[in-house]
């Protein structure tokens, strides 16, 4: 299966058309990433879509990994098998990623143990991407080769050689809509390196936010692909603002939401900071029938914006 450089969240059905489209009209192959809060077994914000509807929407035209796939990743505080369960049926790729509930490097390496093998004696074709991003448990670059190292001790051969994507951290973290992170070259390199020793694909998580420039600099030393996601969110929700949506009501429903919470800071006033409360939370909310009373006619506008993005990005 090839590799695509950059995946992509499916933030929204607009964010999902474009990128359908791009890939139909450009030849260039990108990945999808949805996150359990997204799609679902039981459904998701985007669309409503539950796992299996996504993949018969995309249809094979593009492959879909699974972002974040594990315990507590989704909508409540659960294992996780669940969902993997209805993900082995239908997705390419699964990210197995215990790592938010379980830090501690012991539990998190047993944890994707039993994932794993859970989902090899569901689909043994089904292939896996291991570690996490920075913001959710940072790795040396040592610990990462020893993680890849255990689990090739710990695991079969034939389950072991499935792990083809390992995530690297070289200075990426979100907040509200910013990039947080301190990029490092050499951590990057570092990483990397652990991932072509074990003929891996190299993979950071959080691109969003950072010149396009610094991201083909990343490729250049090394790093083969790239998540992308909130991002594509704002370009949907700053396309409403400009259409002249209602503001208020549009603030209205993302602050009901209170999906915004978690991005922002203490000091932060939802109640005199309203666009700014709707370009982090805005991309949430777009399946709620409230929104759709309000939403205006301007999707062909939505993803050929999207597009831009896109075309700059290749």
């Amino acid at each position: 299966m090839y590799t695509p450089s950059y995946y992509i969240g499916p933030m929204t059905k607009n964010v999902v058309d474009a990128i359908l489209e791009f890939s139909e009209e450009t030849g260039h192959k990108i990945g999808f990433i949805p996150s359990r809060r997204q799609v679902e077994f039981d459904g998701g914000y985007v669309n409503n879509w539950t796992t299996k509807q996504f993949a018969e929407y995309v249809d094979g035209r593009l492959p879909i990994k699974r972002d974040h796939g594990g315990p507590g990743q989704g909508f409540k505080d659960d294992d996780g098998f669940e969902s993997l369960t209805e993900d082995c049926k239908y997705l390419d790729y699964i990210h197995i990623d215990p790592w938010k509930k379980y830090p501690k490097y012991e539990d998190g390496l047993d944890w994707t143990v039993k994932m794993i093998n859970h989902c090899y004696e569901l689909n043994p074709n089904i292939q896996y991407e291991i570690g996490t991003e920075q913001s959710i448990r940072e790795f040396t670059s040592n610990e990462l080769h020893t993680l890849v190292s255990d689990l090739n001790v710990i695991l079969d051969t034939n389950v072991f050689n499935q792990i083809t994507h390992l995530v690297i951290q070289s200075g990426t973290s979100l907040k509200g809509n910013v990039n947080t992170g301190e990029y490092d070259s050499k951590r990057l390199n570092n990483m990397t390196e652990v991932a072509t020793h074990w003929g891996m694909v190299s993979k950071e998580h959080n691109g969003d936010y950072i010149p396009v420039e610094l991201i083909k600099e990343k490729f250049s030393l090394g790093l083969d692909s790239i998540n992308i996601a909130p991002e594509f969110g704002l370009i949907e929700t700053i396309s409403y603002i400009e259409s002249g949506i209602d503001i208020n009501k549009f603030w209205k429903i993302c602050y009901d939401s209170k999906r915004w919470v978690k991005w922002v800071d203490d000091n932060f006033d939802p109640m005199t900071q309203k666009e700014d409360l709707i370009k982090i939370c805005g991309h949430y909310v777009l399946s709620h029938t409230d929104f759709i009373s309000i939403k205006p006619n301007i999707d062909s506008i939505i993803k050929e914006n999207i597009k831009k993005k896109l075309h700059e990005l290749h």
